[in-house]
């Protein structure tokens, strides 16, 4: 049968199909995304039959009750990597799809390599399929991570017909795909990367996945411009998404679960990017306030949680008079106009006169964090600039800031203290509401103080 070829347009950040280019999509509300592309009308190739032939073949094409269905408590396959495991909820899925995503070269084959060789020694199957590299080449890549047990096979390959007949014959617990935009489709005409051959790519995948109860790894490549199709046309299609966040010239490397169909999406992996690849930090406050100025003005450290993982992060804020008409604010880490909202709460409930100052906040470290509980922080951390008064380094602050100037209780503040008296910290500045839910907790140790508004916190400033 002879193909016809008719012209589409696709969304590049959400894969909504037009027939006509817009400006802004319907779909994701964004500008400019759209592009056009040359796909085929002719039937279906067999790749997609045979992925439904799998379905068929493990039963999955029939109806069955709930209470049929079994299932094992040690079913998650463990990657023996902590940090990796407490992203995906305890483990790996038997029969999921996951897509691991991030800017080139922030680490994703390699922590994917590394979760390879610990499977390899626990006596998984792994297939690991590279449409990037050559055999040589990841072979020169693995002897840096260390040595590697025969589990482990390796294979070259773009096209997805020859990779699916690949996976059934030689049926592996857990396959990677490195990475989505060098796959191909034959029964797709458009090139390889384009919106349409990456959707193609994962549906068929996804397929196999789940017909054959093989764990998939996708790893899917982003640009800041966004001018490459990658993981926001798949994040419906997936049962996973992990993000891999952090500038890649920085030491450390943030794994963030965003989607997690079989756990937590607020959970956070952290890594240390070395010679010998990403290692795992197990204690991220300590890490993060590594080299803290002390006595230094215009620095506090605060608490965030991240799932269920309190981390202590320093906030540092400097404060000057400006020669310019209209004085300059920068926040690097944190929400710009959210510090705007802060300086203007202190201007006028606390009476500290920003309005002719330059302002400039920043999360040490380069993490990024939005949670308001770090807003008393940085309301301190400013005020303490403007006064060029130092804080203790033994204080604590953390609490979200209304606008009328009162300071409202956060979630899991024993957590916060707790993390917060490990690592040393003697004084705890935090909501009264929360503390007054803290009297009956040993909090020996730590000196908790309660404050109802953003005044009383300032006043605690010598």
């Amino acid at each position: 049968m002879a193909k016809k070829m008719t012209t589409v347009f696709f969304c590049q950040e959400c894969g909504y199909e037009s027939s006509k280019w817009m400006g802004q999509c319907p779909g994701c509300k964004q500008w400019n995304t759209f592009v056009e592309e040359s796909v085929s009308t002719a039937k279906k190739g067999t790749s997609q039959s045979r992925g439904i032939a799998a379905f068929a073949e493990n039963g999955q094409g029939r109806a069955v009750n709930l209470a049929e269905i079994a299932l094992k408590e040690d079913e998650k396959v463990l990657t023996h990597i902590g940090e990796l495991d407490r992203v995906l909820g305890g483990g790996i899925v038997p029969g999921s799809l996951t897509l691991v995503g991030g800017d080139p070269g922030i680490g994703k084959s390699t922590l994917l390599l590394q979760m390879c060789r610990h499977l390899a020694e626990n006596e998984h199957t792994v297939l690991y399929i590279s449409g990037e590299e050559s055999l040589k080449q990841i072979k020169l890549r693995a002897m840096r991570l260390g040595e590697f047990r025969e589990t482990l096979k390796l294979l070259c390959e773009t096209n997805l017909d020859v990779i699916a007949d690949s996976i059934r014959r030689e049926k592996p617990e857990i396959v990677i795909i490195d990475s989505i935009q060098t796959m191909y489709s034959e029964d797709v005409s458009a090139a390889p990367g384009s919106v349409s051959q990456v959707r193609e790519s994962t549906g068929i995948l996804l397929q196999l996945a789940k017909g054959l109860g093989i764990s998939i790894f996708i790893v899917g490549h982003v640009t800041k411009e966004g001018t490459v199709a990658g993981p926001r046309v798949l994040e419906h299609m997936v049962d996973t998404v992990l993000y891999f966040e952090g500038d890649r010239y920085a030491a450390y490397r943030l794994l963030r679960g965003v989607k997690n169909r079989f756990g937590s999406t607020n959970e956070i992996g952290v890594f240390e990017m070395r010679s010998e690849g990403l290692i795992e930090v197990h204690n991220p406050s300590e890490y993060m306030l590594n080299g803290r100025p002390e006595g230094a003005s215009g620095s506090i450290v605060s608490c965030s949680m991240e799932g269920t993982r309190p981390i202590l992060i320093e906030i540092q804020s400097l404060v000057c008079h400006s020669n310019l008409g209209i004085p300059r604010r920068q926040a690097n880490g944190t929400d710009y106009n959210r510090v705007n909202l802060l300086m203007a709460v202190l201007e006028k409930r606390v009476g500290v006169q920003l309005s002719d100052c330059d302002a400039y906040v920043n999360i040490a470290g380069g993490m990024k964090i939005t949670e308001p509980a770090i807003d008393l922080g940085i309301a301190m951390a400013i005020v303490s600039s403007f006064k060029n008064r130092a804080i203790a380094d033994s204080v604590i602050a953390f609490g979200e800031v209304g606008l009328s100037g009162e300071v409202r209780a956060v979630s899991q503040a024993k957590q916060r203290v707790l993390e917060a008296k490990k690592l040393g910290f003697s004084i705890c500045v935090m909501p009264k509401v929360c503390k007054d839910n803290l009297e009956n907790e040993d909090m020996e140790g730590i000196r908790v103080i309660g404050v109802s508004t953003v005044q009383d916190a300032i006043d605690l400033i010598r």
